[in-house]
């Protein structure tokens, strides 16, 4: 199973065992439609249906089945919070940044590395690529980046002059 992160438990919220969790997602308000999720820590994942959610300033209050004490919420502060892959909508343009990482990049037929990082810069994205030692930050500008293919795990880019130099 795929997750994808969305927020991570900050810490118990009240007695009745509701999780405080900061999202990392762009839109907070999917944690109102949510019928389940993931509770992740290193290796160890445990599936939760959501109870309730609602949000309060910048955090989401999540209640799930099976946490119903301020003792219980504690053992999951620091956990990520997650969804099946499959449950993430789709965007009408572009792509998610999960989608981006792991991909194999390419310039004219030759592998540059592997995106492993999505920076937010304010004016554009940065693609961080990495092949053995060495690091490549490629603008995400549509003169640069020329095809991507998300099932293929593919980009193509046209490296602006000066970046490799």
């Amino acid at each position: 199973m795929d997750e994808v992160l969305i927020g991570e438990v900050l810490r118990p919220h009240g007695l009745g065992g509701e999780l405080r969790v900061y999202p990392v997602t762009d839109d907070p308000g999917r944690f109102l439609k949510l019928q389940e999720v993931i509770l992740r820590r290193g290796k160890a994942n445990q599936h939760f249906k959501v109870l309730k959610a609602r949000l309060q300033k910048d955090c989401v209050l999540l209640a799930v089945e099976g946490i119903h004490t301020l003792d219980q919420a504690e053992n999951y502060r620091g956990w990520e919070v997650c969804i099946d892959r499959s449950e993430v909508p789709p965007l009408a343009e572009g792509w998610y940044y999960f989608e981006l990482e792991g991909m194999q990049v390419y310039e004219k037929g030759i592998l540059l590395g592997t995106l492993t990082q999505v920076l937010e810069t304010g004016s554009n994205d940065v693609y961080v690529v990495k092949r053995d030692r060495e690091e490549l930050c490629i603008p995400a500008l549509k003169s640069v980046v020329k095809h991507v293919d998300v099932p293929g795990r593919r980009m193509d880019v046209i490296l602006p002059p000066g970046l490799r130099d």
